[in-house]
This record gives C-alpha cells, sequence and structure tokens, in this order.
C-alpha cells in the first residue's frame, strides 16, 4: 500500500516534539506514515496530545483551533503539510477574516453557531 510523505511543522513549545529536530521555537519533521492515516494518526506518531495544540492548518488550509479540533478524523494526502501552533500562539486579526478553511472545520463552526472571527474576538477579550 505505501506510505504517505508528510511535512510537519511545530511552533511554540510544540517544537520539543520534534526531537532532535527541535531548534527552540519551531520544528520541522519530514514523516512516513501509511497511506490512510489521519491527523489522529500524526498526533500519535509524533506523541503529541492533540489538546496542547491550538491553531492547525493543512496545506495552508486552517483545519482546527482552540475548542474546534474536527480534523482529527482528516485523511491525510501524500505530500500534505500540516503546521501545529501552540495554545498561546497568536495568529495576527488582519489575517484572520477571510482565511480557507477546511470542510470539517467549516461544519462544526456552523454547528456551534460561531464564524472564526467572531470565536477569536470571544478569546481575545
Amino acid at each position: 500500500m505505501g506510505d504517505l510523505h508528510i511535512d510537519a511543522w511545530l511552533y511554540g513549545p510544540l517544537a520539543r516534539y520534534g526531537g532532535e529536530a527541535d531548534q527552540g521555537s519551531f520544528a520541522h519533521l519530514e514523516l512516513a506514515l501509511p497511506v490512510g492515516s489521519r491527523v489522529r494518526d500524526l498526533l500519535a506518531q509524533i506523541e503529541m496530545p492533540s489538546e496542547e495544540r491550538g491553531i492547525t492548518f493543512i496545506n495552508g488550509q486552517l483545519s482546527a483551533m482552540p475548542g474546534l479540533q474536527p480534523d482529527l478524523d482528516h485523511e491525510l494526502q501524500d505530500g500534505d503539510r500540516v503546521a501545529f501552533f501552540h495554545l498561546r500562539s497568536m495568529w495576527p486579526f488582519q489575517y484572520r477574516d477571510g482565511s480557507a478553511v477546511l470542510p470539517e472545520l467549516q461544519r462544526e463552526m456552523e454547528r456551534v453557531g460561531q464564524t472564526f472571527h467572531q470565536r477569536s474576538r470571544q478569546d481575545d477579550g
């Protein structure tokens, strides 16, 4: 069946899950996972508890944020770039509105009745 090659970036305190790739403020990992692997499998491989991550991007699309992590069952594809940011990481306000969002997160935001922009404003103050 083969492997998927995943380009994973861990930012802030999450860099510690990068092992030898830990550069202090980030870690860059090139990982191989079995075809059919999901975000939860990637987290298990690097031994990172999902609740420690904040904002997450897959190929530049927002897939999770604090309190909403519907991407755990998102199936990864060969060559995906996944970026995990720590809960304390800031995402500049001017980039929040109109960001590309994975369908799983969009559905979850609609289910809870909030847009990302609304949730971020509540979290900020």
